[in-house]
């Protein structure tokens, strides 16, 4: 074919296609030219608009499900000015006498059906020392309200409304074991006192366990979200997609070791509330059981140690003296793989399958010791205050040498007294290097030290004569002593 020809051939091609809608494009990457239908890409739009207008739709309907039965909760308590921060006016007036001082608060409840009746839940702490509570619907109506019944450790309280409660909507609670990473996230509350906002985001993460503002005891089974929350948003409810509850927003993480951070949000899963919800109904309170071990997930690194595969037992750090475990014959070390036959792969999935036993129940533990399988029958006794678990004050002494970041000191009979120690064996750590790999491990200043690779570390000459043939890349596994429980450490993956 002559050029002239291919030139006659290509022009009308070109008028085709632009007879017919079609676009040119030049793509400069590879110098060649792409052919795209303007037909398709108006249809190509209209889908990604109409996923978006779907998407909307279905954020909508879910606030519209769960938003008139979320409830605005005004609390009054009592302080005194001898036991709080008071106003100066009181101090100036009334001097270091116990005199009552009112305090106001705010925080969120949502409405659901239980056992034919109408209740709020939402957050123990919202609620704690109450006085007078009155909750408010977006709408304008007002109850006064009781308390049903609270649990500390859950951080969950019931609440009965006192009055007609027929036009109150009830909420729908889902299951939080679905949610997953990704997932919507709408979270629905008081914030600040403005009542009735809604803020949205996803699901960043499930399963966290984070320690209490108190510093007592720790949350367990949060779900980690970026929908914003502050307080005033404490019980309100975390929705999907769907308009299912699966979640109480309980706290917000604002600095990380003095740096300020955001979007890091937290609700406790709606199925640990379900697990108490019958208790508290009933009784006012919840009972646990309780085997009387701290315990934690096994990590790949301590496989070979312990002889157990990750996912496939929780190891036990330390067992509480004089409690079922101990009576049982259980040691620091085990690791528990099944209770009454059914596996047991997570810390949480131990915790929870113990706690809502009834006290008393025999349980046979399934167990590897020093990579020997055996079997322990343990009677569960009734799980004490998280006060009564409560930690000691960390110590403080003179420097050490230091290894993997940490500089450690010896532990004086006052040390020793402060932790709960039955002898001055071990090293304290007084410094943690940042960045090192005792920090990437999760050590602090104030643990003790006790074994390094299942080996006794009794003194800082023990401690120095373990770590100075150990290369800097070096993993070994730490047992330490924090807050009267022990731990298992790596340091390393």
């Amino acid at each position: 074919m002559t050029r002239k020809a291919r030139t006659w051939i290509a022009g009308i091609l070109f008028a085709l296609f632009v007879a017919g809608g079609i676009s040119l494009a030049w793509v400069t990457n590879h110098g060649t030219i792409t052919i795209g239908s303007g037909a398709a890409m108006a249809q190509e739009s209209s889908v990604q608009q109409s996923i978006t207008d779907s998407g909307q739709t279905a954020v909508k309907q879910a606030i519209a499900r769960v938003g008139p039965a979320v409830l605005r909760i005004d609390v009054t308590s009592t302080a005194s000015t001898a036991n709080s921060s008071a106003d100066p006016f009181f101090r100036q007036f009334f001097g270091g006498r116990n005199v009552p001082q009112a305090i106001e608060s705010v925080g969120s409840g949502v409405v659901i059906e239980y056992a034919g009746q109408k209740l709020v839940i939402t957050n123990q702490h919202v609620i704690d020392s109450a006085t007078a509570i009155k909750t408010t619907s977006i709408d304008g109506h007002t109850w006064d309200a009781e308390v049903v019944g609270a649990d500390a450790q859950s951080d969950v309280a019931v609440l009965r409304l006192k009055g007609d409660t027929t036009s109150l909507p009830a909420a729908q609670l889902g299951d939080s074991s679905t949610a997953q990473i990704g997932d919507w996230a709408i979270a629905i509350g008081n914030p600040l006192g403005l009542s009735y906002t809604v803020t949205m985001g996803i699901v960043s993460a499930v399963n966290r366990s984070i320690e209490k503002p108190s510093g007592i005891g720790s949350y367990e089974n949060l779900i980690q979200t970026d929908a914003a929350i502050n307080p005033g948003n404490s019980g309100g409810p975390l929705v999907n997609a769907s308009g299912e509850v699966i979640g109480l927003n309980v706290m917000v993480e604002r600095v990380s070791n003095g740096v300020p951070i955001e979007g890091i949000n937290f609700a406790i899963a709606i199925n640990s509330v379900k697990n108490v919800l019958g208790q508290l109904v009933t009784t006012g309170k919840v009972t646990r059981a309780w085997l009387g071990v701290y315990i934690q997930d096994l990590t790949p690194s301590m496989e070979e140690t312990f002889g157990v595969k990750t996912g496939e037992g929780v190891l036990v750090a330390d067992v509480v003296a004089s409690s079922p475990a101990e009576k049982a014959g259980a040691k620091s070390g085990d690791v528990i793989t099944k209770v009454n036959g059914e596996p047991i792969g997570a810390a949480s999935a131990l915790t929870t399958k113990i706690s809502f036993l009834p006290v008393g129940t025999v349980v046979t533990l399934d167990i590897v010791r020093a990579k020997a399988p055996m079997q322990l029958e343990v009677t569960l006794g009734e799980r004490p205050s998280e006060e009564a678990l409560s930690a000691s004050p960390a110590p403080t002494t003179s420097q050490a040498e230091t290894k993997f970041g940490l500089t450690v000191g010896a532990i004086t009979q006052s040390i020793a007294q402060q932790l709960g120690l039955r002898s001055v064996e071990g090293v304290v750590i007084l410094e943690v290097g940042s960045g090192s790999k005792g920090h990437w491990a999760g050590l602090r200043a104030g643990d003790v030290i006790l074994e390094i690779d299942r080996h006794v570390i009794a003194s800082v000459e023990e401690w120095n004569a373990a770590v100075s043939k150990m290369p800097d890349d070096a993993t070994p596994l730490f047992t330490i002593l924090r807050g009267g429980n022990i731990r298992y450490v790596p340091l390393g993956q």
